[in-house]
């Protein structure tokens, strides 16, 4: 008991003193931005703002809540220092849009000297998808199709893992959006064991 207790000391002493050092660090605490409150909206560059505006609005039922701009820059280094862009890159505008329960989705148009032109794939760094949740995935799908919506292979159901419970199917808008139909009336599997649940607009209060 003597030695045990010597040895803890020896270590307490060394381990105080190599951190007092900098030569080891404790896992840092779990911080978060002061007031967050939530995920708020998704910003998304398309290159026809009058099409993208609707068919977020007339194919997937979102609804217009403004529209506003052009921002520009014709001499300084504004754009750049804001949002990150080429200093003479031009947002011609912007709309956002509200989509049920979900948070809102921003639709940019920009024109600018170096501006990519090609949607990057799920697989590329940057990829990106918007899902959304419906309470019929095979009824919903029925409709993508009846409009002539180009959608991947599914509805597929997700039954192992801690996914199991949803069904899933991807879609495309007309210049390359990926887009994503989800639903998991039953919750998730991950759901029994997990001490955070997933944000769900079935039940956005939680």
């Amino acid at each position: 008991m003597i030695r045990s207790s010597l040895l803890s000391s020896s270590v307490g002493l060394i381990l105080s003193g190599a951190l007092a050092a900098g030569l080891v660090s404790l896992p840092a605490a779990a911080d978060s931005i002061p007031g967050l409150r939530g995920h708020d909206h998704t910003g998304i560059t398309v290159p026809d703002l009058k099409e993208a505006t609707a068919f977020f609005t007339d194919v997937i039922g979102c609804e217009l809540a403004m529209s506003f701009g052009p921002f520009s820059d014709d001499k300084g280094t504004f754009m750049q220092d804001v949002v990150n862009v080429h200093p003479r890159a031009v947002i011609e505008q912007i709309s956002m849009v509200r989509c049920g329960n979900g948070s809102n989705i921003e639709l940019f148009q920009y024109t600018s000297p170096d501006q990519a032109k090609s949607e990057p794939k799920n697989s590329d760094l940057g990829g990106h998808h918007i899902a959304f949740y419906v309470d019929d995935i095979e009824k919903a799908a029925a409709y993508l199709k009846a409009k002539n919506v180009k959608t991947m292979q599914g509805p597929i159901p997700i039954n192992e893992g801690p996914a199991a419970g949803q069904s899933i199917l991807y879609f495309l808008t007309p210049w390359g959006l990926q887009l994503e139909l989800i639903t998991y009336p039953k919750g998730m599997a991950y759901e029994k064991s997990s001490k955070v649940i997933l944000w769900s607009t079935t039940e956005p209060a939680k």
